[in-house]
């Protein structure tokens, strides 16, 4: 914290849930999802969170820039099976810094929550270069959904 002021904050209303299907090739021979397919549900949810706020990767890209995750956190808490319903809330997190973050928690058919994480995503130019000042357009974004 920096004078009092909260560096990570998660905005409630920068939330999006989607829903996902266990298919049958994301289980393992224990008929359990796979634990490494829980990141891919996290991208699903990034995907569904930037197509419903006008952020996502081909609007980032228009704007000459990718962003790579740097860190990835996931904590398992129940199993998922094929066929299985799941729940993805995406939740963004605010920073100053030139990055993105988002939180996920994954629910089953019956609420309980199976799995909870986190990425961090930074901005590189169309050369490959790391961005340390928050991109225009990026600003522009925060501006724009009452962020700045």
């Amino acid at each position: 914290m920096i004078k009092g002021k909260e560096l990570y904050r998660e905005i409630p209303e920068l939330t999006v849930t989607s829903e996902i299907r266990v298919r049958f090739n994301e289980t393992d021979a224990l008929g359990i999802v796979w634990h490494g397919n829980y990141i891919s549900y996290f991208e699903d949810g990034r995907e569904a969170f930037g197509r419903a706020h006008q952020i996502a990767y081909l609007d980032v890209m228009r704007n000459g820039y990718s962003t790579p995750i740097v860190k990835s956190v996931c904590e398992h808490k129940l199993p998922l099976k094929y066929g299985d319903t799941v729940r993805v809330e995406t939740r963004f997190v605010d920073t100053p810094a030139a990055k993105m973050i988002f939180r996920y928690r994954l629910f089953n058919a019956d609420d309980k929550v199976v799995c909870t994480g986190e990425t961090t995503q930074v901005f590189l130019d169309q050369e490959g270069n790391l961005s340390l000042n928050i991109p225009a357009f990026f600003e522009a974004w925060k501006k724009e959904i009452g962020l700045l």
